[in-house]
This record gives C-alpha cells, sequence and structure tokens, in this order.
C-alpha cells in the first residue's frame, strides 16, 4: 500500500487524502444519523440523549464544513485558495462585527478594515512577501486604524471601540491569511503537497476539540472559568492535547516533520487552537451570545462561521511561524 502511495504523483496523493477524509465523514455521517433513529422509554434520558446527539451533529458539521473549504481551495488552485479564504475572512469579520455595537464614527475604519486592509493581507500572501505579510496587520494596521478613528472627531468610547476593531482584523483576517500561506511554503522534496500541510492542521485541531468534547462528558470535573466555558478543564484539556498530539505523529507520513517533529507541531497547534477557542468563548460571553450565528434569522450573515473556524484562526499563525522558524524557510 505504501508503495502505491509513494508511486502516485503529488496531485493523485492530495486527491486520495481528501477521498479518505469524506469517506471518514461519510461514515460519521451515517452513525450519527442510524443513533438519532433511536428512542428511549424514559423522557428524560431521551431529552439528554438527543441534547449530546445534536452537539455531536454540530460538531461534526463543522468538520464538513471545514474540509470542504479546503478541498475547493485545492481545487481551486493557490489563487483559487487565497481568494476563498479572503472570503472566509471577510464573512468571518462581518460576522464579529455585526454583533458588536459600532458608531459613525467608526464607518471609515471599517471600510478600511474590509476593503482595504483584508485584500492587501492577501494580495501579500498571494506574493509569497511573508516577511512584510506577518507584520503588516500587527505593525501598520494596529497604528492606521486609530488614526483613522481619530479623524472621524468621536471620542466616546474612543479606545474600546478600536480594541473591538483591532481584535476582529487580527482574529478574522490575521490568524484565517496563514492558512492558504501554508499553501505557499516550501520545503526541499515537498513540491505541490501544502495542502497536506493545512490539512494536517485541521485534523489535529479538530480531532482536539472533539476529544475535549467527550473528554469533558465522560470525566465531569468542575470547568477552570464556569463563566466562560463549562467543558474546559485541565483533565480534559490535557487528553485532547495528547490525542491530537499523537494523532500528528501518526500522519507525519503526509508532511515534511519527521515524527517527533510532527508530535511537536501537532502539540504547538492544538494549544494555540483550544486556547483561542476558549477565548473566542469569553468574547462571545461578553456579547451576551451563546453561538456567532444563532441570532435569529442569520442576523450576521454568516450562519456561525466564526464558531467553525475559531480555533484555526488562533492555531493557523502559531504553527505557520513555528515551522518557518524551525525549518528556516
Amino acid at each position: 500500500m505504501n508503495q502505491y502511495l509513494r508511486s502516485m504523483s503529488a496531485t493523485e496523493q492530495v486527491g486520495a487524502m481528501f477521498v479518505f477524509v469524506f469517506g471518514c465523514l461519510f461514515i460519521a455521517s451515517v452513525v450519527l444519523l442510524l443513533l438519532s433513529l433511536r428512542e428511549h422509554r424514559d423522557a428524560e434520558v431521551d431529552v439528554a440523549y438527543r441534547a449530546n446527539l445534536e452537539r455531536s451533529t454540530t460538531l461534526l458539521r463543522s468538520s464538513w464544513v471545514m474540509v470542504i473549504v479546503f478541498w475547493v481551495g485545492w481545487l481551486s488552485g493557490d489563487v483559487g485558495a487565497t481568494v476563498l479564504f479572503a472570503l472566509v475572512s471577510f464573512f468571518a469579520l462581518r460576522e464579529f462585527m455585526a454583533l458588536s455595537p459600532t458608531r459613525r464614527g467608526d464607518h471609515r475604519s471599517l471600510v478600511l478594515a474590509f476593503f482595504v486592509i483584508l485584500p492587501l493581507q492577501y494580495t501579500l500572501v498571494g506574493l509569497r512577501h511573508f516577511d512584510l505579510f506577518t507584520v503588516f496587520i500587527p505593525v501598520y494596521v494596529f497604528l492606521a486604524i486609530p488614526v483613522v478613528s481619530a479623524l472621524a472627531n468621536d471620542p466616546q468610547r474612543f479606545l474600546e471601540r478600536n480594541a473591538k476593531l483591532q481584535w476582529g482584523i487580527m482574529v478574522c483576517i490575521y490568524g484565517m491569511s496563514h492558512v492558504p500561506a501554508l499553501l505557499l511554503l516550501e520545503f526541499p522534496n515537498y513540491r505541490d503537497r501544502g495542502a497536506f500541510l493545512v490539512i494536517f492542521l485541521a485534523l489535529v485541531v479538530q480531532t482536539c476539540m472533539v476529544v475535549q468534547y467527550v473528554a469533558t462528558r465522560r470525566l465531569r470535573r468542575a470547568p477552570v472559568a464556569p463563566a466562560i466555558s463549562i467543558s474546559f478543564n485541565w483533565a480534559s484539556w490535557g487528553i485532547a492535547i495528547g490525542v491530537g498530539s499523537v494523532l500528528g505523529a501518526l500522519l507525519a507520513g503526509i508532511t515534511p516533520f519527521k515524527p517527533g517533529q510532527a508530535f511537536m507541531m501537532a502539540l504547538i497547534a492544538c494549544v494555540a487552537g483550544s486556547l483561542g477557542h476558549l477565548v473566542m468563548k469569553a468574547i462571545k460571553r461578553d456579547r451576551g451570545i451563546p453561538d456567532w450565528g444563532q441570532q435569529g434569522d442569520s442576523v450576521t450573515g454568516a450562519n456561525g462561521l466564526l464558531d467553525r473556524v475559531d480555533a484555526l484562526c488562533f492555531s493557523a499563525p502559531v504553527f505557520f511561524h513555528s515551522v518557518r522558524w524551525y525549518f528556516d524557510l
């Protein structure tokens, strides 16, 4: 089997990987469908069972969305993938800002964020100007946004409004832009296989999130920050990080990493993604919402997109820069 896989071209290997991933998701979907047909005589038990099933379905749906986005990005080529993730950033930022109150004085800054900063960031990614794209938002945009806001002559809650917008730009644009950047990294003897790096990142982070949820349900430990997340405790978090890291080591064959390197890169990605997800939960609690997209008739227009990619927005830049630094790319 290994010999057959090695004899395939890079494009065929990536295609086979997507077939395998879609097959696993299809099997999981069938299993959940069969479980949904099961009924319990005890009404209370059935209600709890349905609630758990609904949460599992939500996790699976998120996995489908992520894999389909990556698949379409791969089919579109480097330019198509960059444009696709730029659209994901656009709708994620729209979702973030739609649930955050703004004033007339913020309009110039919002136009700058959506129609200048976002396309410029992804243009730098597409042109492989990695040194500039990594500092463009944290340095230049960080200074430009408050200047534009100050020129709007509206000092009321100035610091809070600018901090909110800069948080949205950092998470939704800066963080997400590192995903297509992974496709463009050039390793020796690893040409045209950047999609494997993206899938590696997505699989280990998503597995970490799923395992943490399952472990929390089984262990029933006291949450670390119950006002923010009832599903985050150190025991389940440690188990999830461990499982995600081991999975990364097992997936070393599809990456340019050796098993030990793959383990460490997966560990870094899982820690960043899981803690980032916790931070985004804190922001949601501050906004007084349970989920980004569950506000009536799709008030944000993105149907909870940010709930699906928040962990990736945090893990992608940490993973990208760790890989570049370690391999001196």
